[in-house]
């Protein structure tokens, strides 16, 4: 119910005159609310079901009256007139009535009566005003209580309710979004007002107004020779009474779940279809229906003439399913769906395998109460208000059953065409397609490239190179999955259990994961195995944990006096998400940003970089043993000229998070504004400045500063890009990092002694020795290395740099790479240093080492960083916030603060 009783002494004598569950439940309110209910009139039993308004009140007492009609050729029948008579009733309320009703019925009570009627009056008068909503292309659907006279749906107008029509409303959802249960509320409302003596009437006015017949089956064959918005809305105007239907094949064929399709059209088998423009297109995402006009739209659902609901992508293979053989546990099971079918179909004899739940006079409530039912005494299967639909007839709905049941209802076996390698003493198997609606797929134009291993620049394989084609077809599935998938249904709870399981699947995998991220990337293995997959299996973990935290907040706000007012929010999921993600650390910085955005609900297409796309592409296939449905998650990899371009242009995608260089992140914001103005948050580029005082405690000094620098190679975006050393210190610290440096172990990543591997990809070495070749020609002083390692691969020899003055190149630009850049400052000048360290245009990160603890602090409230480190370096937590500022970007990745990057924050204000 909706309301307790109120304590308002005014309370009237009602008569309920119609039918159907809307009745019920407005016939449950108003006697909840104290009125009382003198007598119910509606229709008589169907098939022997009485119907549900007559069903509550014969449950309570109340007297029913099931009159076939009211009127014989125009005239009250008399003894029907005279039966409503003596019940006495002060107000005649018509929730919903199907039968005409004379007017010395509706004028008989001292109130008269009221109705409900489902449109914006003047608008849509008539029976199916809800379809004529929609087929209009109306943005604003909403209700009318009006007063009944001589007219048809002519009355003043007591009151109105009115909301916003979504792109893909259907009948259904509209009606059952508000028009049912602000409808019920309004109803009870008005009668309130009526008892008070507050209730006004406001003549219609017949400007604007509208009158359409009724729609039936007959008068519902879609005309596709119209503009294609024309005819989705024609389709969900009738979605899913009467139903809209074409021709194909010579037979009718019932159309449901339309939507416009945004991107490019995916590959299909063509269809014809009468009076259609041009040939549908049968895809695995659903039918593609062309309009005169060129554009297109999406069919879900195909309903045959024999009741049989498909898929419409399974139109070609619509009869092609084996018939499963039950076994004795699940034999006893059916036998209890079969008694739950008779207590819903009490009007049918027996149950037979072809007996049709809909043609036995099941509605939309029986189909509730049916999954419901299934769900308390059938081991807890879940089935979905569709898939009743799906399998009407009693044998379809065992098979169907019995396949959730085993679990067989889950997508196809995955397909995968390995890429295999023996390495690092095992078996690596690694996806090197394209992963798209649940499936490993080639490049719709079949190019492909090679991925190299910077070791020794060997070919790992060939990966598919996708398109702007892969991209549309990617962003459709994502957009499907979050609209109409079971994803965007899911309980956050349940969303949260997929992603540990996630997890728990990454961490089975992590050392194949890491040997993949080391061939790929020249990740050293040890670093691999703990930072690139061990903090990408944390990420995972933490964020399934904020699946069911993320919650609103009430706020106090003025009240409407006399009435009051509640204002709460809403953290919603924003929709289809694109995320980019750099190659220095493929995995993580793939976990960084799909955790926090999967968990807070959305779906997702990525990008990894087109040098590492292998540990991105291996998440991929545990995603789908983890169970994530099909089209949450896509990967694409290729270039981001194309790929990377094409989804920051995408009209469909709500939010971009992006971590690469400043360059190519303000590219990406501007396409990101002048396209749909899509959210956007950028991790880019660093120079992070590191200030070791005199008075650090020099042993941690100087491990930690080469951790700032050489961590990973050097290719970190937190790197320490410039270190500023007191003066008194300063040639103490040199002296130490190149003895330290000396001893470092430069070789195979997957040789588990190894401490520094190689740079990622050929361009990267290439560039970082012209970097420092640079320096050499500014003055800078090479105090060791500056050279590629003599041998096979990648390998650049780990560098200092001293003497490194404010103006030179090297002090201003981040390497990406194994490069010390030192400064000396003079001892005690503290402020002096600040400058000097806050003097660029990036602020990512900074750090600062000193026993002296008002200094550290004074330091760290200085520095113009979003992470500072005191006394340590590249100390990263999934649980605290990381991003930068300045041209370092904005937005956070890790800790809540990333949730709230992928969510958007509605307000609610309710006024009762």
């Amino acid at each position: 119910g909706f309301w307790t009783v109120t304590k308002q002494s005014n309370k009237l004598n009602l008569a309920i005159i119609g039918q159907s569950l809307f009745g019920q439940e407005v016939y449950i309110n108003l006697r909840r609310q104290g009125h009382k209910v003198v007598g119910v009139f509606t229709v008589p039993d169907k098939d022997g079901k009485a119907d549900p308004l007559a069903v509550a009140a014969e449950k309570d007492g109340t007297p029913v009256f099931k009159f076939p009609r009211w009127r014989v050729k125009g005239k009250p029948i008399p003894e029907v007139v005279e039966a409503y008579k003596a019940v006495g009733a002060d107000l005649n309320v018509m929730p919903f009535c199907s039968q005409f009703i004379p007017m010395n019925v509706i004028d008989d009570p001292k109130h008269g009566s009221i109705i409900y009627h489902p449109s914006l009056l003047p608008l849509h008068r008539g029976a199916s005003a809800i379809n004529w909503t929609l087929i209009h292309g109306d943005k604003k659907a909403g209700f009318t209580v009006f007063w009944a006279d001589e007219g048809l749906d002519t009355g003043p107008i007591l009151l109105q309710r009115e909301c916003a029509v979504e792109p893909n409303d259907t009948v259904d959802t509209l009606y059952n979004r508000f028009l049912f249960s602000e409808g019920i509320k309004a109803m009870v409302e008005s009668v309130q007002l009526i008892a008070d003596g507050k209730a006004p009437r406001i003549p219609q006015t017949e400007e604007g107004a509208s009158y359409e017949g009724i729609q039936k089956k007959s008068n519902s064959k879609v005309n596709l020779a119209q503009p294609a918005e024309a005819i989705h809305n024609w389709i969900r105007g009738h979605d899913k009474v009467p139903g809209a239907w074409t021709l194909i094949d010579g037979q009718s064929v019932t159309l449901y779940g339309s939507s416009m399709l945004g991107g490019s059209v995916p590959a299909g088998q063509p269809l014809e279809i009468e009076g259609a423009s041009q040939s549908g297109l049968v895809t695995q995402n659903g039918l593609v229906l062309y309009g005169s006009d060129g554009k297109a739209l999406l069919v879900k659902n195909l309903q045959f003439e024999d009741g049989k609901m498909i898929p419409a992508s399974k139109y070609f293979s619509s009869g092609e399913s084996a018939t499963v053989e039950l076994t004795d546990d699940e034999n006893k099971m059916a036998e209890e769906i079969k008694n739950i079918w008779k207590g819903i179909l009490s009007n049918v004899p027996a149950i037979e395998d072809t007996t049709d739940f809909f043609k036995c006079g099941a509605a939309s409530m029986d189909v509730v109460r049916l999954v419901e039912e299934v769900k308390q005494k059938c081991a807890g299967v879940q089935l979905q208000n569709e898939d009743v639909y799906m399998a009407s007839t009693f044998r379809d709905f065992i098979q169907m059953f019995v396949r959730k049941l085993r679990g067989e209802d889950q997508e196809e076996e995955l397909v995968i065409d390995y890429a295999t390698k023996e390495v690092n003493n095992m078996t690596v198997k690694m996806p090197n397609q394209c992963f798209i609606n649940g499936k490993f797929e080639d490049a719709e134009n079949g190019k492909v490239y090679e991925t190299i291993n910077p070791t020794d620049g060997s070919v790992i394989c060939k990966v598919s190179y996708a398109s702007v084609g892969d991209v549309d077809r990617a962003v459709a599935a994502a957009k499907d999955a979050y609209y109409s998938g079971p994803w965007g249904r899911m309980n956050p709870r349940d969303r949260g259990s997929l992603l540990y399981k996630l997890a728990d699947l990454m961490e089975e995998h992590q050392e194949e994961l890491a040997t993949i991220e080391s061939i790929d990337s020249g990740a050293v293995y040890t670093l691999a195995l703990k930072t690139h997959v061990g903090m990408s299996i944390q990420t995972f973990r933490y964020f399934a944990g904020w699946c069911d935290k993320i919650h609103g907040k009430t706020i106090p706000i003025n009240q409407a006096r006399p009435n009051r007012n509640l204002t709460f929010t809403r953290r919603e999921p924003l929709g289809v998400c694109a995320i980019i993600i750099p190659w220095n650390y493929p995995l993580m910085m793939l976990a960084w940003k799909s955790a926090a955005c999967l968990a807070a609900g959305n779906t997702l297409v990525l990008k990894p970089a087109q040098v590492t796309p292998l540990t991105a592409l291996k998440f991929a296939e545990l995603s789908v043993k983890a169970g994530i449905p099909k089209g949450v998650i896509n990967i694409l990899p290729g270039s981001g000229g194309m790929v990377g371009q094409r989804l920051s242009d995408h009209p469909d995608i709500r939010k971009l998070g992006f971590t690469g260089s400043t360059p190519i992140g303000k590219q990406i914001m501007k396409s990101c504004a002048l396209s749909n103005l899509k959210k956007v948050s950028l991790e880019l580029g660093g120079k992070s400045p590191l200030i070791i005082f005199g008075d650090c405690d020099m042993d941690k000094a100087v491990r930690m500063g080469m951790s700032s620098v050489y961590f990973n190679k050097g290719e970190n975006c937190i790197a320490a890009g410039r270190l500023f050393v007191e003066e008194s210190v300063h040639d103490e610290f040199i002296s130490r990092v190149v003895e330290e440096l000396k001893k470092m172990k430069i070789g195979d990543p997957l040789d588990r002694s190894t401490d520094h591997g190689p740079q990622n990809h050929k361009a990267h070495l290439d560039k970082l020795l012209e970097y420092c070749e640079v320096g050499l020609k500014e003055g800078a002083t090479l105090v060791y290395g500056g050279k590629q390692v003599e041998r096979p691969g990648f390998f650049m020899e780990p560098t200092v740099f001293t003497n490194v003055e404010d103006h030179m190149f090297i002090a201003k630009e981040e390497s990406f790479g194994p490069i010390m850049v030192v400064s000396r400052f003079k001892d005690g000048d503290v402020d002096g240093v600040l400058q000097r360290a806050n003097d660029t245009e990036y602020g990512l990160a900074s750090g600062v080492f000193t026993r002296d603890i008002n200094k550290a602090m004074y330091v760290s409230e200085r520095l113009d960083a979003g992470t500072v480190f005191v006394n340590t370096y590249n100390k990263t937590d999934v649980a605290s916030p990381f991003g930068g500022f300045k041209q370092s970007g904005f937005g956070k990745d890790l800790g809540e603060d990333a949730l709230l990057e992928y969510l958007k924050t509605k307000a609610v204000t309710v006024e009762y």
